[in-house]
């Protein structure tokens, strides 16, 4: 659906221009009580501007559409919402508490931005450049004024990229600003089965991230980065010695509940709380038209599974369409109907088939990427990759090279695995998981993870994934790579052939697809 909708808009774009709707107030009276996806009025144009004061770089065009959507989630997530999509009183309400005025962003390296951005200076760029220092995890306001504390972000993310620390944002710090290849973890419930029963130090991801900002909403001060490290475990033990609970850092179903305690849904009344599909609280057969708990559950599973659905906990005619999807993936009856296979599906607990899929398994990897060689970035067709994972930003606004990883993965059926970011990759062909692993025998079609600050942990920011190509023994081999610069020229981005090593001063891991 991300993508038809996202072509759809690159057919049809270049009609003459209409002029958004005059920005209402969304709390008065011709608003209505939830604003939702698909709509468009001044009460749409107003969020978006509320949303850019926070640094989400929309166009204010009245049309509630997939950015808008993602933006309003991540805005949920940042202020210990219940994500849901769904605009309603308490997230109106925290809009306008915490509303600014900055200046929308800007590309940094648009000739609209100085050479040099540095401290004392106001504008666009500066939100920009602010927005990109929360996406790398520093706790810094996106107000468009590069004062003391936006200085200070800057010195340190110099410090840690291996850069001259000077506060002065310049090409090499732009570049670096922009080189991640990780996406910003989105806002999961804790208590959904996409999380562990037990979020301990050392994960990380989208459940680290929605704790992180509940912790904040609880008042503790945390940079919400989806890393679970010693800050976030001295933030989750203060709050459980104020909460009455064991103070041992681990946060289980009691820690769960009371961080979601008294934190409002950003609809009317929020989704419903997740119950188990296969518990006794759950029909025998999920369908269109219900609403419940395990509306909430299915959801979520549909969402670790690629989908980009709202948590509401209704059974609508988007998630009716997200679980006939999945069921075609897993050569399930397609009814839409989510009995007990497609309920074991979701879960993973399915054996897997003795052939190939239809798609043509892990032997098919290699032929599906090299067919894709030269797609540039922000393309229609790069932006169909979005699919696999569920994102809606274009392919040229993010770092989307495990994205395109996820997207062959789901043409061949190799693995059900999807997501955009390389560490979980790592973590979970490390854990044997999704019929993933590590080895040191590389072949084509395997895919590669690079960590280019070394540490093998690949979670500093700086990573990237592709899929090998060819292996000419030694310590040389060729990849295919989304989200790379065009061989040729040194710039760009798209999915091009790239000459890799494995004692070229990064560091390097080979994951099998069985």
């Amino acid at each position: 659906m991300t993508a038809a909708v996202l072509s759809a808009a690159t057919l049809f774009g270049a009609g003459p221009a209409v002029a958004a709707p005059a920005p209402i107030k969304l709390t008065s009276s011709s608003c209505p009580n939830e604003i939702l996806q698909g709509q468009v009025s001044g009460c749409v144009t107003e969020l978006q501007n509320l949303l850019n004061a926070h640094g989400a770089g929309l166009t204010a065009d009245g049309e509630f559409g997939l950015k808008t959507l993602y933006a309003v989630r991540e805005y949920q997530a940042a202020t210990a919402i219940a994500v849901d999509g769904r605009v309603g009183p308490q997230t109106k309400s925290k809009l306008y508490t915490t509303a600014g005025s900055a200046p929308a962003p800007i590309n940094l390296n648009s000739a609209s931005c100085p050479a040099d951005i540095v401290q004392g200076q106001k504008s666009g760029c500066v939100t920009e450049l602010q927005r990109l220092l929360r996406h790398h995890g520093y706790a810094v306001e996106a107000d468009g004024d590069f004062g003391p504390g936006t200085a200070s972000a800057v010195r340190s993310f110099q410090s840690a990229h291996g850069l001259t620390a000077d506060g002065s944002v310049g090409a090499n710090t732009k570049r670096e600003l922009y080189s991640t290849d990780e996406l910003p973890p989105t806002g999961v419930d804790l208590r959904s089965a996409a999380c562990p029963a037990e979020i301990v130090e050392g994960e990380s991801g989208g459940c680290v991230a929605t704790l992180q900002a509940l912790l904040n909403g609880k008042g503790q001060h945390v940079d919400v980065d989806g890393g679970f490290g010693p800050l976030t475990l001295a933030a989750v033990k203060s709050f459980q010695s104020a909460s009455g609970l064991v103070s041992d850092g681990r946060v289980g179903p009691a820690t769960k509940a009371a961080l979601y305690a008294n934190i409002g849904g950003g609809g009317g009344n929020g989704a419903p709380a997740p119950i188990v599909l296969t518990s006794a609280s759950c029909p025998n057969e999920i369908v269109k038209g219900q609403r419940s708990g395990c509306v909430t559950e299915l959801q979520s599973l549909l969402n670790h599974h690629g989908a980009d659905l709202a948590v509401d906990g209704e059974f609508g005619a988007m998630t009716d369409s997200a679980v006939r999807d999945f069921q075609a993936e897993k050569g399930l009856g397609v009814d839409g109907r989510v009995g007990p296979n497609t309920k074991a599906a979701l879960y993973g607990v399915v054996t897997p088939p003795s052939s190939p899929p239809p798609g043509g398994g892990y032997a098919k990897m290699l032929d599906v990427a090299a067919a894709e060689v030269g797609t540039v970035a922000g393309s229609a067709r790069a932006n169909t990759y979005n699919s696999a994972v569920g994102v809606s930003l274009p392919t040229d606004e993010y770092a989307w090279c495990a994205t395109f990883v996820s997207w062959v993965a789901k043409q061949t059926g190799a693995t059900s695995y999807r997501n955009t970011y390389v560490v979980n990759w790592v973590t979970q062909a490390r854990n044997g998981n999704y019929h993933l692993s590590v080895t040191t025998d590389p072949q084509p079609g395997d895919i590669v993870a690079f960590d280019w600050n070394g540490g093998d942990d690949y979670k500093a920011g700086n990573s990237h994934i592709g899929i090998v190509r060819s292996v000419s023994g030694g310590a040389s081999f060729t990849t295919v790579e989304g989200n790379t610069s065009n061989p040729n020229t040194g710039s760009g981005s798209g999915v091009y052939i790239k000459n890799r090593g494995t004692n070229s001063g990064y560091d390097v891991l080979f994951i099998r697809v069985r």
